[in-house]
């Protein structure tokens, strides 16, 4: 992956995520991790090789085809990206509404789910009245509410304390323990020891497994 004619950001990375997989993904910051989860999202288009999504490959997928695998994955990037004009339990809600349910099949886990991130007294404020920390969660809860097959997350405890992080951290497990591969870039070695897990690292453009030091 390079970036209009810079170097090679990332160079002949050959990486597989198995099926109910939990892999972190660690490296200097710079390193590329960002650019990494955001080619696994199709959110960049890579310069040379091959990915496949779900045994697709990403390269000849149709704009439908896209969107389709898109709705297979939950994402959580470091702008967060929620909606300025819903408030938090509709942010949350979104996914399930694009699913085509209805408010009455939903309200109840988007609420049990905010309250488990620690937002249930958030529910109805704006997107901009939120701190960083309570965006973030917002974030998260919107990426897992629809149960993906697979969750990309960037940095998801970057801006919380070390016990929101570890409510975190069991939300993630236990989403793996369902079935959910999880892919989560972190800088964060105390959440590494936490649980086992795969680690991979990204130095001058290539992958490693494991951690040069804990």
């Amino acid at each position: 992956m390079r970036y209009n004619r810079g170097p090679e950001i990332l160079s002949d990375v050959n990486m597989r995520l198995k099926r109910g997989s939990f892999t972190f993904l660690t490296g200097a910051s710079g390193a590329g991790k960002s650019t990494l989860l955001k080619l696994c999202y199709l959110t960049l288009k890579h310069s040379r090789g091959l990915i496949n999504l779900f045994e697709n490959d990403a390269s000849i997928m149709t704009h439908a085809e896209q969107q389709s695998t898109k709705r297979k994955i939950g994402v959580v990037l470091q702008d967060f990206r929620l909606i300025d004009h819903l408030n938090v339990f509709e942010n949350v809600a979104l996914p399930l509404r694009v699913m085509e349910e209805t408010r009455s099949e939903y309200t109840q886990d988007v609420v049990e789910l905010l309250q488990w991130v620690g937002l249930g007294h958030k529910m109805d404020a704006m997107p901009q009245t939120l701190s960083g920390g309570e965006q973030q969660r917002a974030a998260i809860a919107r990426a897992v509410i629809a149960k993906p097959d697979l969750l990309i997350a960037d940095e998801p405890t970057g801006n919380v304390d070390p016990v929101i992080a570890r409510r975190l951290l069991r939300l993630f497990s236990e989403m793996n323990r369902m079935g959910t591969t999880i892919l989560i870039a972190t800088h964060d070695t105390t959440l590494i020891r936490e649980i086992q897990a795969d680690i991979l690292r990204i130095e001058n453009g290539q992958l490693f497994e494991g951690l040069t030091s804990l």
